[in-house]
């Protein structure tokens, strides 16, 4: 069994909401956390489109979503849905046929944006398409195309503005008894999209798609969303994520991992535990875990490895992981697997040793589950 478990001062108690299917994919209630990105080439280059998606699968990603803009791209659609390991959400903007097609093409989800999906038969349309197809929708409220009125209202988008727009939206969808919806209330200001999120959490038992929209770069989005996405999934909030990032889309999907694997709410792939590096590092730290991220993104099964460069810190970080290498002197390293410590090893054999020794454990880990999951 996996050293990497969650001991009871980490748990985390997420809000009870209603569950709802995108596909295949339970979305709220006691389901998983899903991680979705979005594709950025053009959708009528359904190849091109295809390989985003295959490679935003192959990262993670449990949904992933589609811009459908025009009628080449709900014709390419189809293609598409078909096609995907994974099912597709169809972004919605302005025409609401574009809605009715993406229903009708075997999109699994439809995001549409009730700041500009036009009036209430037009969404009452886009709802029946829906039905008829098995889809569900998403609510998808943006602080940076509120409606008019509320803008008049408000005088500027502000999270009571952003809440009262997708309780409209939601009461619109009761109305005409449909209830397989998530919504989402997302802003590129932190604060304003927290603050939108809480209220929004409290208001209604719909799934919650959690988004910073428009976080920047890989960096400075990164940092954003996990502060923004990190506090309210700390609070029990959000049951499926989105980080924008001005970046491709496998990068989403990792750093969404990545926040959701350090609150112990998903555990996919290697864990990697390294020190920053000093005077004191036996090796070279940085580039070793560089080239180990490399040679281990092909391990799914959650595991530990720990990086450390001197005995400091390396043999306690090592007793809790399940694979750990401690950097020594003359050239060697120490080796703990399982938490103890096993066999010492020169560092110039130290990542093809460490390779061989996670994807070893990796092997045992699978096997066990294999027989727990037949008993």
């Amino acid at each position: 069994m996996s050293l990497n478990h969650i001991r009871p001062w980490r748990n985390i108690y997420r809000r009870e909401s209603r569950q709802i299917m995108v596909g295949n994919v339970p979305v709220g209630g006691d389901a998983p956390i899903t991680v979705q990105t979005m594709t950025n080439t053009l959708t009528p280059d359904v190849q091109g489109t295809l390989r985003q998606i295959n490679a935003a699968a192959e990262a993670g990603a449990d949904i992933v979503r589609v811009s459908v803009p025009d009628e080449e791209s709900s014709a390419a659609l189809k293609a598409i849905c078909a096609a995907s390991p994974v099912p597709i959400v169809a972004d919605i903007h302005f025409h609401y046929k574009r809605g009715i097609e993406a229903a009708e093409a075997g999109a699994a989800c439809l995001r549409i944006n009730p700041g500009n999906i036009g009036d209430e038969k037009r969404v009452q349309e886009v709802i029946k398409a829906a039905r008829d197809h098995n889809c569900s929708i998403r609510i998808g409220v943006n602080a940076g195309s509120l409606e008019k009125h509320l803008l008049e209202k408000y005088g500027e988008p502000t999270p009571d503005a952003m809440v009262e727009s997708g309780l409209d939206h939601i009461k619109i969808l009761q109305d005409n008894d449909f209830h397989e919806f998530k919504i989402s209330c997302k802003a590129s200001d932190v604060f304003m999209a927290a603050a939108a999120y809480q209220q929004l959490a409290e208001a209604t038992d719909a799934p919650i798609h959690l988004g910073i929209t428009e976080a920047g770069g890989l960096t400075s989005g990164t940092i954003k969303s996990a502060i923004g996405l990190g506090n309210l999934l700390w609070m029990g909030i959000g049951d499926t994520i989105r980080v924008s990032l001005s970046a491709d889309p496998v990068e989403e999907v990792k750093v969404g991992y990545e926040i959701l694997k350090s609150l112990g709410l998903r555990h996919r792939g290697v864990n990697i535990i390294s020190c920053p590096s000093c005077a004191r590092q036996g090796f070279d730290v940085i580039k070793t875990v560089e080239a180990l991220e490399q040679r281990l993104e092909h391990i799914k099964t959650p595991m530990s490895l720990s990086i450390i460069g001197c005995v400091v810190n390396g043999p306690g970080e090592a007793l809790m992981t399940d694979v750990g290498w401690t950097g020594g002197g003359n050239g060697r390293g120490m080796v703990y697997l399982g938490g103890a410590k096993s066999h010492a090893m020169d560092n110039d054999k130290m990542i093809e040793h460490i390779v061989e020794q996670v994807e070893k454990k990796a092997a045992e880990l699978e096997a066990a589950e294999a027989v727990a999951a037949a008993e």
